[in-house]
């Protein structure tokens, strides 16, 4: 009976040694299991590296699957992060420092757009915007309640004007006040509506320039890729491959010898936009993603996070800092603030 007994043990304690070895030996976490990257907008040539590491294979080459859902209205990345149903996601700045404020458990793995894509238009045959006093007197758009309102509201603060300067108007996705003549500055994402705008005035014999706060200190971050912090502690390994597969693709989508195939990966997604136009869209986000040939795709630029907190404290969207640096997990710029 006893030698029974001990067999069944034995047999007992194999079984488990074989499950620990089998389970030691998957893939990272989440093996057989699919993992929910949630965009923050809609599929379109701004998430062209998204769309690449999900048709071009790069997830699958890593040996991941991965979901790449829209986002969109409605859509919050950092929300189903914590509901857990989503594993990583997009967001913008203010949305992860409002989520810290709020105690979310959020990290920052890499910030895909080096340059906040939030600029404004303006025709050419107006005087020229060369410094922030020549905002002075312009009849300005805005969305309340925006990234863009908050943007400008800094870039006027810095120059020394009042909002008895300027002239505000709220905006919304109607461009006709603008194409009237209506108001003179008006918001655009420049690689998405810019584009649209700037092809539809040359058509009309109109030629525009574009006003880029970066240019004049105000970096706003725009959007990067997030995960819990619970994951970052569980499943490293699965974070670190999703990264490097997904940052592979960015680098593979921005590259111009590449662009017959991935302007072609984009229509599979986004067939209402014209090929021209998605050409001229995919141009355009290139610098914002990769401003030079020695920019890693994906750095963390951790002045300009910490200025982006600062502007949000000031223009009280957040009642107290976050000491957002030290949810930047990803690799940062050299320069630390």
């Amino acid at each position: 009976m006893n030698q029974k007994i001990n067999t069944i043990a034995v047999i007992r304690a194999g079984v488990m040694v074989l499950c620990m070895t089998l389970f030691c030996a998957l893939p990272p976490a989440f093996a057989g299991d699919t993992l929910n990257y949630r965009l923050k907008w809609l599929f379109n040539t701004s998430v062209v590296g998204d769309i690449i590491a999900d048709t071009g294979g790069f997830f699958k080459k890593a040996g991941l699957d991965v979901s790449v859902n829209e986002g969109g209205a409605g859509k919050n990345a950092i929300k189903e992060l914590e509901l857990g149903y989503a594993d990583f996601g997009v967001a913008s700045a203010d949305q992860v420092i409002r989520a810290l404020e709020k105690g979310a458990d959020v990290v920052v793995l890499a910030q895909l757009f080096q340059v906040n894509p939030m600029q404004w238009i303006y025709r050419s045959d107006q005087s020229e915007i060369k410094t922030l006093s020549d905002l002075k007197g312009r009849h300005i758009g805005v969305t309340f309640g925006g990234n863009d309102e908050t943007i400008m509201n800094t870039l006027l603060a810095k120059a020394g004007l009042t909002s008895k300067d300027v002239r505000i108007s709220s905006v919304r996705f109607d461009f006709t006040p603008f194409l009237k003549k209506e108001v003179d500055v008006w918001p655009v994402y420049r690689n998405s509506q810019g584009v649209i705008l700037e092809e539809r005035l040359a058509a009309e014999g109109e030629q525009v320039k574009f006003f880029n706060p970066a240019n004049y200190g105000v970096s706003f971050v725009a959007n990067s890729v997030v995960t819990s912090g619970a994951m970052m502690k569980k499943h490293p390994d699965t974070v670190k491959t999703f990264m490097t597969a997904l940052l592979s693709a960015w680098e593979f989508a921005v590259d111009p010898a590449n662009e017959a195939q991935v302007l072609a990966q984009i229509k599979k997604k986004d067939n209402g936009t014209r090929d021209d136009i998605r050409q001229k869209q995919l141009e355009a986000t290139r610098p914002l993603i990769k401003p030079d040939p020695g920019t890693k795709i994906g750095v963390i630029d951790a002045r300009a996070w910490r200025q982006t907190e600062n502007i949000m404290v000031r223009e009280k969207q957040i009642v107290t800092p976050v000491d957002v640096i030290n949810c930047l997990v990803g690799p940062k710029k050299r320069k630390m603030p």
